[in-house]
């Protein structure tokens, strides 16, 4: 099991970039697929991107040419590098750890959430 610390988020210009970290501790954040959510106030928390165990991706539409999931196991940490922001993506954004059916099933593995970081894109 993990627990994650995310960083990076702050105030931005419209069309400026930010780099989100996302930095895990405990174990096992290899067998993790990472994701990064986000949250507008009076919004539903909605998936931005996600990375798998074995490094395959996805987007959401609203963020596609424009934002990048990455990890690095050996720092075990994912990033979200974001480019080209706009005011709607303006949210607390969440990082999300979701084990494997074997980590679930054989280790007791749950999903796990980060306590969040704002992102603020604003002239």
């Amino acid at each position: 099991q993990v627990q994650l610390v995310e960083s990076g988020g702050g105030l931005v210009q419209p069309g400026g970039s930010l780099r989100l970290s996302c930095a895990a501790s405990g174990s096992g954040f290899s067998i993790y697929a990472m994701g990064w959510y986000r949250q507008a106030p009076g919004k539903q928390r909605d998936l931005v991107s996600r990375i798998t165990s074995g490094g395959s991706t996805n987007v959401a539409d609203s963020v596609k040419g424009r934002f990048t999931i990455s990890r690095d196991n050996a720092k075990n940490t994912v990033y979200l590098q974001m480019n080209s922001l706009k005011p709607e993506d303006t949210a607390v954004y969440y990082c999300n750890a979701d084990p494997s059916t074997f980590a679930k099933a054989r280790m007791g593995f749950t999903e796990v959430w980060g306590q969040g970081t704002l992102v603020t894109v604003s002239s």
